[in-house]
């Protein structure tokens, strides 16, 4: 299966040096790297809830999405965290890509609780219209069970609500 896009949690510095991040590049290449050394080089850093694109080296995609999340309890992180999420979908539309990995953006190193951060990536999927986009299918990547259980049951409720919004309840 080819993942057309794979977004990467990454620091403003786009410094693959531990996390998913270093995992993207020992798999993908040194070239990832390279790429996103050259990105901040010549734009500077990437700012908190922006992203920046690189290749995707060997990685079975076309590109890595570098996102750019807050750390937890900065000033409106939740509007940071929501824009992190909110930009690699609509860098995804605007590459018109298929499909998308999201990973669960700030919530390890940054220390963003798994609760919070599910609940803004529910909100920011309900808004984005998948309709109207070239993206079909949004995969969440979840580092372990307890990440999965939390997730879960914060889009169950999400989707549960979207539903009675819908029918006027």
């Amino acid at each position: 299966m080819l993942l057309t896009r794979i977004v990467n949690a990454a620091n403003s510095r786009l410094e693959h040096g531990g996390g998913v991040a270093l995992a993207i590049v020992r798999k993908g290449g040194k070239s990832i790297q390279e790429e996103s050394s050259l990105y901040v080089e010549r734009y500077g850093p990437v700012p908190t809830g922006q992203v920046a694109v690189t290749n995707a080296g060997k990685l079975k995609a076309k590109y890595v999405i570098h996102a750019v999340g807050p750390v937890y309890g900065e000033e409106n992180h939740e509007q940071k965290l929501a824009s992190a999420f909110r930009n690699s979908l609509l860098k995804a539309a605007e590459l018109n890509l298929k499909s998308v990995a999201l990973p669960a953006i700030s919530t390890g190193i940054y220390g963003y609780p798994l609760q919070e951060c599910a609940k803004i990536l529910a909100s920011v999927l309900l808004e984005f219209s998948l309709k109207e986009s070239t993206i079909k299918e949004v995969i969440v990547c979840l580092y372990d069970e307890k990440a999965y259980s939390v997730f879960s049951k914060i889009f169950d409720e999400f989707q549960k609500d979207d539903q009675k919004r819908h029918r006027g309840v």
